[in-house]
């Protein structure tokens, strides 16, 4: 796909779609502010462009009280208290590692690969049970699993390393099983964020393929 073709035309398609399907269904406000600037960023950070980050800012605030209305705990608090910071922070990180307007790109060794499968589903585990003590929380396991790997996928980005999109792959499809058990339990715009994570998922095997060869590019120079 031609460079200006990603630059321009991916972003713009996915962010099109979602403002789209939010005025055909009349979604609310708050919903639609959820699903346009989240796939906004997304796009935008699948071709390399630190605007997203900004962008994501508004999507996690909204996001995160849609969340805490269906009681999943988990993702209010990685919305408020790690995405917040990690986006203003993850904006000036890129900002020093950019050519020609798109951040550099780079993989993990073998071993780092294999301590990151390891730490994620240690670290599952262990969240769930602290999500399970909750009152009120639902799918423990699948909340911390969506937190998990949201959290490492997010460092992995700051830190420009293109495993990102593997884990963002995982993640994707886990939330979209997620919200499917809350808009069978009549959740609060459980459909909704259902069609966003699938854009999400969409997105991140996009991101998977611009990444691997943004990696084979700044490898071969």
């Amino acid at each position: 796909m031609p460079p200006s073709l990603q630059r321009t035309y991916w972003p713009l398609a996915l962010t099109s779609l979602a403002l789209v399907f939010c005025l055909a269904t009349k979604t609310d406000w708050l919903t639609t502010s959820t699903v346009v600037s989240g796939v906004a960023c997304v796009s935008l950070i699948a071709i390399g462009k630190r605007l997203g980050y900004l962008i994501g800012l508004v999507s996690s605030i909204t996001y995160a009280w849609i969340a805490y209305q269906n009681g999943l705990f988990g993702e209010v608090g990685l919305n408020i208290l790690f995405y917040l910071p990690t986006g203003v922070a993850g904006y000036f990180m890129w900002a020093k590692n950019e050519a020609n307007g798109t951040v550099n790109m780079q993989r993990l060794a073998s071993r780092q690969r294999l301590w990151l499968v390891l730490g994620s589903v240690l670290a599952t585990i262990v969240l769930g049970l602290v999500l399970r003590a909750i009152p009120g929380q639902n799918s423990p396991y699948v909340d911390a699993a969506t937190n998990v790997l949201s959290i490492i996928a997010t460092l992995l980005m700051m830190w420009r390393f293109a495993e990102q999109w593997w884990l963002y792959v995982a993640l994707n499809v886990l939330t979209v099983s997620l919200w499917t058990i809350r808009y069978l339990a009549d959740g609060y715009a459980a459909d909704r964020m259902i069609f966003l994570w699938l854009i999400y998922l969409i997105n991140s095997v996009f991101g998977l393929i611009i990444w691997a060869r943004g990696v084979e590019k700044r490898e071969n120079t």
